[in-house]
Protein backbone atom coordinates (compact mmCIF):
# COMPACT_ATOMS: atom_id res chain seq x y z
CA UNK A 1 0.00 0.00 0.00
CA UNK A 2 1.28 3.31 -0.44
CA UNK A 3 0.03 5.54 2.34
CA UNK A 4 2.34 5.33 5.64
CA UNK A 5 1.48 3.15 7.98
CA UNK A 6 0.25 3.28 11.22
CA UNK A 7 2.65 1.28 12.73
CA UNK A 8 0.01 -0.55 14.96
CA UNK A 9 -0.09 -4.02 15.48
CA UNK A 10 -4.09 -3.69 16.08
CA UNK A 11 -6.24 -5.85 13.45
CA UNK A 12 -8.20 -3.00 12.71
CA UNK A 13 -5.36 -0.87 11.97
CA UNK A 14 -3.76 -3.62 9.73
CA UNK A 15 -6.94 -3.98 7.59
CA UNK A 16 -7.47 -0.26 7.33
CA UNK A 17 -3.81 0.02 5.69
CA UNK A 18 -5.84 -2.23 3.11
CA UNK A 19 -8.84 -0.78 2.61
CA UNK A 20 -8.98 3.12 3.79
CA UNK A 21 -6.68 4.29 1.04
CA UNK A 22 -9.04 6.72 -1.67
CA UNK A 23 -11.50 5.18 -3.98
CA UNK A 24 -10.83 1.39 -2.58
CA UNK A 25 -14.30 0.73 -0.74
CA UNK A 26 -15.44 2.02 -3.35
CA UNK A 27 -13.61 -0.18 -6.09
CA UNK A 28 -14.65 -2.98 -3.20
CA UNK A 29 -18.72 -2.46 -3.78
CA UNK A 30 -17.86 -2.72 -7.64
CA UNK A 31 -16.45 -6.35 -7.32
CA UNK A 32 -19.59 -7.01 -4.86
CA UNK A 33 -22.04 -5.95 -7.35
CA UNK A 34 -20.42 -8.23 -9.86
CA UNK A 35 -18.28 -6.36 -11.80
CA UNK A 36 -14.60 -8.54 -13.03
CA UNK A 37 -13.54 -6.23 -15.69
CA UNK A 38 -11.53 -3.41 -15.70
CA UNK A 39 -13.68 -1.47 -18.18
CA UNK A 40 -17.20 -2.33 -16.41
CA UNK A 41 -15.33 -1.37 -13.29
CA UNK A 42 -14.38 2.11 -14.67
CA UNK A 43 -17.99 2.86 -15.51
CA UNK A 44 -19.05 1.85 -11.48
CA UNK A 45 -16.35 4.42 -10.79
CA UNK A 46 -16.65 6.62 -13.68
CA UNK A 47 -14.30 9.65 -11.52
CA UNK A 48 -11.69 7.46 -10.93
CA UNK A 49 -8.79 7.98 -13.25
CA UNK A 50 -7.60 4.62 -15.22
CA UNK A 51 -4.32 4.85 -13.44
CA UNK A 52 -5.46 4.84 -10.33
CA UNK A 53 -7.59 2.26 -10.83
CA UNK A 54 -5.00 0.21 -12.08
CA UNK A 55 -2.70 1.07 -8.93
CA UNK A 56 -5.48 0.14 -6.85
CA UNK A 57 -6.36 -2.83 -8.38
CA UNK A 58 -2.32 -3.92 -7.81
CA UNK A 59 -2.12 -2.57 -4.29
CA UNK A 60 -5.89 -5.71 -3.75
CA UNK A 61 -3.87 -7.86 -5.58
CA UNK A 62 -1.26 -7.90 -3.72
CA UNK A 63 -3.09 -7.62 -0.65
CA UNK A 64 -4.82 -10.89 -1.61
CA UNK A 65 -7.92 -9.20 -1.71
CA UNK A 66 -8.41 -9.97 -5.53
CA UNK A 67 -6.60 -12.15 -7.70
CA UNK A 68 -5.87 -11.50 -11.78
CA UNK A 69 -7.45 -14.34 -14.22
CA UNK A 70 -6.85 -14.86 -17.66
CA UNK A 71 -9.90 -15.20 -20.04
CA UNK A 72 -9.94 -18.20 -21.82
CA UNK A 73 -9.78 -17.68 -25.67
CA UNK A 74 -9.76 -13.97 -25.11
CA UNK A 75 -6.13 -12.99 -25.69
CA UNK A 76 -4.80 -10.87 -23.73
CA UNK A 77 -7.93 -10.15 -22.15
CA UNK A 78 -8.18 -10.57 -17.98
CA UNK A 79 -10.73 -10.43 -15.20
CA UNK A 80 -10.22 -9.38 -11.81
CA UNK A 81 -12.02 -12.03 -8.75
CA UNK A 82 -12.48 -11.57 -5.32
CA UNK A 83 -10.49 -13.87 -3.39
CA UNK A 84 -12.46 -15.82 -0.31
CA UNK A 85 -10.85 -12.80 1.92
CA UNK A 86 -12.32 -10.66 -0.90
CA UNK A 87 -15.63 -12.54 -0.58
CA UNK A 88 -15.19 -12.17 3.29
CA UNK A 89 -15.40 -8.24 2.84
CA UNK A 90 -18.98 -8.43 1.98
CA UNK A 91 -20.87 -8.03 4.98
CA UNK A 92 -18.21 -4.87 5.77
CA UNK A 93 -18.96 -3.13 2.44
CA UNK A 94 -22.67 -3.31 2.97
CA UNK A 95 -22.36 -2.33 6.60
CA UNK A 96 -20.51 0.58 5.19
CA UNK A 97 -23.26 1.12 2.87
CA UNK A 98 -26.36 1.04 5.14
CA UNK A 99 -24.71 3.13 7.66
CA UNK A 100 -24.75 5.78 4.81
CA UNK A 101 -28.11 4.84 3.68
CA UNK A 102 -29.39 5.55 7.44
CA UNK A 103 -27.26 8.36 8.52
CA UNK A 104 -26.01 10.59 5.85
CA UNK A 105 -28.10 13.80 5.05
CA UNK A 106 -29.84 13.34 1.89
CA UNK A 107 -29.18 17.01 1.10
CA UNK A 108 -25.60 15.64 1.31
CA UNK A 109 -26.11 12.92 -0.63
CA UNK A 110 -28.09 14.86 -3.82
CA UNK A 111 -24.57 17.48 -4.03
CA UNK A 112 -22.60 14.04 -5.86
CA UNK A 113 -25.21 13.57 -8.65
CA UNK A 114 -23.91 11.96 -11.07
CA UNK A 115 -25.56 10.30 -14.31
CA UNK A 116 -22.53 7.49 -15.53
CA UNK A 117 -22.90 6.26 -11.96
CA UNK A 118 -26.62 6.31 -11.85
CA UNK A 119 -27.52 5.06 -14.64
CA UNK A 120 -25.15 2.00 -14.63
CA UNK A 121 -26.22 1.37 -11.28
CA UNK A 122 -29.85 1.28 -12.18
CA UNK A 123 -28.68 -1.11 -15.41
CA UNK A 124 -27.27 -3.71 -13.18
CA UNK A 125 -30.37 -3.76 -10.63
CA UNK A 126 -33.00 -3.26 -13.10
CA UNK A 127 -35.38 -5.85 -12.44
CA UNK A 128 -37.29 -7.77 -15.81
CA UNK A 129 -39.98 -9.23 -14.14
CA UNK A 130 -42.94 -6.57 -14.98
CA UNK A 131 -41.73 -5.78 -17.99
CA UNK A 132 -43.29 -7.30 -21.47
CA UNK A 133 -41.17 -10.82 -22.40
CA UNK A 134 -40.02 -9.14 -25.66
CA UNK A 135 -36.94 -6.79 -25.85
CA UNK A 136 -37.93 -3.59 -23.96
CA UNK A 137 -36.16 -0.24 -24.31
CA UNK A 138 -36.64 2.55 -21.85
CA UNK A 139 -34.99 6.05 -22.61
CA UNK A 140 -34.05 8.52 -20.03
CA UNK A 141 -33.69 12.34 -20.91
CA UNK A 142 -32.37 14.69 -18.33
CA UNK A 143 -32.86 18.15 -20.26
CA UNK A 144 -30.66 20.06 -17.48
CA UNK A 145 -27.95 18.37 -18.54
CA UNK A 146 -24.76 19.17 -20.98
CA UNK A 147 -26.23 17.17 -24.38
CA UNK A 148 -23.86 14.71 -24.44
CA UNK A 149 -24.99 13.27 -21.14
CA UNK A 150 -29.04 13.86 -21.47
CA UNK A 151 -30.17 10.88 -22.96
CA UNK A 152 -29.19 6.88 -21.84
CA UNK A 153 -31.09 3.82 -22.91
CA UNK A 154 -31.47 0.93 -21.34
CA UNK A 155 -32.24 -2.24 -23.43
CA UNK A 156 -33.86 -5.45 -21.67
CA UNK A 157 -33.87 -8.92 -23.17
CA UNK A 158 -36.46 -11.15 -23.31
CA UNK A 159 -34.28 -13.63 -21.17
CA UNK A 160 -33.67 -10.53 -18.56
CA UNK A 161 -30.29 -9.19 -19.77
CA UNK A 162 -29.61 -5.38 -19.73
CA UNK A 163 -27.76 -3.45 -21.71
CA UNK A 164 -27.09 0.55 -20.88
CA UNK A 165 -26.58 2.37 -24.34
CA UNK A 166 -24.68 5.94 -24.00
CA UNK A 167 -26.05 6.71 -27.76
CA UNK A 168 -28.71 5.63 -29.77
CA UNK A 169 -29.28 2.13 -30.06
CA UNK A 170 -31.24 2.18 -32.87
CA UNK A 171 -34.54 -0.10 -31.37
CA UNK A 172 -37.72 1.15 -31.29
CA UNK A 173 -38.27 2.46 -27.67
CA UNK A 174 -41.18 1.86 -25.72
CA UNK A 175 -40.58 4.10 -23.00
CA UNK A 176 -39.71 7.67 -22.49
CA UNK A 177 -38.55 8.90 -19.18
CA UNK A 178 -38.08 12.49 -19.15
CA UNK A 179 -36.80 14.06 -15.61
CA UNK A 180 -34.19 16.00 -13.60
CA UNK A 181 -31.27 13.86 -12.38
CA UNK A 182 -31.91 14.87 -8.78
CA UNK A 183 -35.39 13.42 -8.60
CA UNK A 184 -34.06 10.23 -10.33
CA UNK A 185 -31.07 9.88 -8.04
CA UNK A 186 -33.75 10.58 -4.93
CA UNK A 187 -36.01 7.92 -6.68
CA UNK A 188 -33.22 5.65 -6.77
CA UNK A 189 -31.66 6.14 -3.31
CA UNK A 190 -34.92 5.33 -1.78
CA UNK A 191 -35.09 9.04 -0.64
CA UNK A 192 -38.85 9.67 -2.05
CA UNK A 193 -40.62 7.21 -5.06
CA UNK A 194 -42.41 7.61 -8.25
CA UNK A 195 -45.66 8.06 -7.20
CA UNK A 196 -44.48 11.08 -5.08
CA UNK A 197 -42.64 12.75 -7.91
CA UNK A 198 -45.28 12.21 -10.72
CA UNK A 199 -45.07 16.24 -11.08
CA UNK A 200 -41.44 15.84 -12.05
CA UNK A 201 -41.28 12.89 -14.08
CA UNK A 202 -42.95 12.70 -17.64
CA UNK A 203 -43.87 8.86 -18.75
CA UNK A 204 -45.01 8.05 -21.95
CA UNK A 205 -45.04 4.59 -23.36
CA UNK A 206 -47.36 1.48 -22.40
CA UNK A 207 -49.44 1.65 -18.96
CA UNK A 208 -48.06 -1.58 -18.71
CA UNK A 209 -44.38 -0.33 -18.16
CA UNK A 210 -44.91 3.41 -16.75
CA UNK A 211 -47.44 2.33 -14.16
CA UNK A 212 -44.73 -0.33 -12.87
CA UNK A 213 -41.70 2.03 -12.99
CA UNK A 214 -41.30 1.81 -8.98
CA UNK A 215 -40.99 -1.63 -9.61
CA UNK A 216 -38.71 -2.41 -12.15
CA UNK A 217 -36.42 0.50 -11.10
CA UNK A 218 -34.91 -1.96 -8.76
CA UNK A 219 -33.18 0.66 -6.96
CA UNK A 220 -30.13 0.90 -4.84
CA UNK A 221 -29.51 -2.32 -2.54
CA UNK A 222 -29.29 0.16 0.27
CA UNK A 223 -32.59 1.84 -0.60
CA UNK A 224 -34.55 -0.48 1.95
CA UNK A 225 -32.53 0.78 4.71
CA UNK A 226 -34.81 3.96 6.08
CA UNK A 227 -33.30 6.84 6.49
CA UNK A 228 -33.01 8.71 10.18
CA UNK A 229 -31.79 11.98 9.26
CA UNK A 230 -33.07 14.03 5.82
Amino acid sequence: MTQASYKQFCPLSMAAEILCTRWTLVLLREFIAGSTRFNDLRRGVPKMSPTLLSQRLKELEDAGVIERRAVPRERGVFEYHLTEAGRDLRSVIESVGFWGQKWVQSSLSLKNLDPSLLMWDMRRNLNPEPLPRKRTVIQFLYPELPASKQLWWLVVEPQGEVDLCWSDPGFDVDCYVTTDLRTMTAIWMGVTTVEKERDRIELSGPRAITSTMQVWLGLSPFAVEPKRVS
